[in-house]
C-alpha cells in the first residue's frame, strides 16, 4: 500500500479553491465535506453494533477498554477513555488510551514514533494486555506501523481487536476482528485528517463507549446513573439524576441518596421500589447491576 495512494491523501476536488473563496463560501465548502461524515458512518452500524456486543462481554467479565493509536487517532483515544471515567464512574484501570511515544506525544508531535511496530508490542506488554481485555486501533490510513502492530500482537494474545480506519481492506482491518470503516473521502485541506477522518473517529469511539456503558448497566433510562457525588457539583448532579428518574422532588432524592450512603442506581430502586436497603441491593444483584432489569423484577 504506497501512501500516496490512499484515499485520506487525495486531493478533494470539492475544494481545490478554497484559498481563493471568501470566508462564508469557505465554510459551506468544510460544511458540506462533514455533512458527509454522518452518512459515512451511518453505513457503519452494524459493525459498531457488533463491536458493542462483542466488548460488553468483555468489560463485564473484568476486561479493559484500551485505546491505541498515533498522532490525532491516539489523541482521541485518550480523551475518549479520560472523559468515560467521570461519566460513568470508572476506574482509571477499567479504560485508558495509549499514544505511539507516550504522554508527552498529547502536546508534542514526537518524530517517528508512529512507524515503531516494536513500540506498540512493548507498550501493550507493558500494561499486561490479557484475553479478557478490549483494544480498539485507530489510525485514518489504516496503515500506521504502529497501530497495525498493536492490533496484530492483541489478536495474538487472544484479546478482542477493534479496528477503527477511514480505508478499506487496510492492515488494520486485516489485524481486526471487528473492522469499522467510514469511507470519509478526501479531506478539504488534504491530508488533514484531523477534519473528516477525526470527525468519523470520536464520533464512533463516543458510539461504541457510550453503547457499552449502556449495555453495562451505567444509563438507567437517559440518565447516567454511576455518576459518583465526590463534591458539591456532582452531588447536586446525582439528586438532579435521581429526581428525573424516579419524577419525585429534589427532596426525596436527597433522602434516598443519603440512605443509599451516595449510591444513585441503589437511591433510584429504593424510590422506585418503596424497599429496604437490603432488598434494592438484593434486586439490583440479581439484576447484575441493571437497574431497569431490578425494577421489572421488583413488580413480579
Amino acid at each position: 500500500m504506497n501512501f500516496e495512494d490512499l484515499l485520506t491523501e487525495q486531493r478533494n476536488r470539492h475544494s481545490t479553491h478554497i484559498d481563493q473563496v471568501d470566508t462564508d463560501d469557505m465554510v459551506d465548502i468544510i460544511n458540506r465535506e462533514d455533512q458527509r461524515v454522518a452518512r459515512s458512518v451511518q453505513k457503519q452500524l452494524p459493525q459498531i453494533s457488533q463491536a458493542i456486543n462483542l466488548a460488553t462481554k468483555r468489560f463485564d467479565a473484568g476486561g479493559r477498554l484500551i485505546y491505541i493509536g498515533a498522532g490525532t487517532s491516539g489523541r482521541l483515544g485518550v480523551l475518549d477513555a479520560t472523559e468515560l471515567r467521570p461519566t460513568y464512574g470508572l476506574e482509571e484501570s477499567q479504560t485508558f488510551g495509549i499514544i505511539a511515544g507516550g504522554p508527552e506525544a498529547m502536546f508534542h508531535t514526537l518524530e517517528g514514533v508512529e512507524d515503531s511496530a516494536e513500540s506498540a508490542e512493548n507498550d501493550l506488554k507493558k500494561v499486561q494486555l490479557n484475553e479478557k481485555d478490549i483494544v480498539i486501533g485507530i489510525a485514518a490510513s489504516g496503515a500506521t506501523p504502529y497501530t497495525v502492530a498493536a492490533l496484530h500482537y492483541t489478536k495474538q494474545v487472544g484479546a478482542l481487536a477493534i479496528a477503527v480506519a477511514c480505508v478499506t481492506d487496510s492492515p488494520l482491518e486485516h489485524n481486526a476482528d471487528v473492522a469499522i470503516c467510514p469511507i470519509v473521502g478526501p479531506e478539504v485541506i488534504t491530508g488533514a485528517t484531523l477534519m473528516k477522518a477525526g470527525t468519523s473517529q470520536k464520533m464512533i469511539l463516543n458510539m461504541i463507549s457510550s453503547g457499552i456503558m449502556i449495555r453495562s448497566g451505567k444509563v438507567y433510562q437517559n440518565l447516567m446513573i454511576n455518576v459518583v457525588p465526590t463534591n458539591e457539583k456532582t452531588n447536586r448532579r446525582a439528586k438532579r439524576i435521581i429526581a428525573a428518574a424516579t419524577q419525585t422532588s429534589t427532596l426525596a432524592a436527597e433522602r434516598a441518596l443519603d440512605r443509599a450512603d451516595n449510591n444513585v442506581p441503589l437511591a433510584i430502586l429504593l424510590i422506585e421500589t418503596k424497599g429496604t436497603i437490603a432488598e434494592a441491593k438484593a434486586l439490583l444483584k440479581q439484576a447484575g447491576g441493571h437497574v431497569s432489569d431490578a425494577v421489572k423484577l421488583s413488580l413480579r
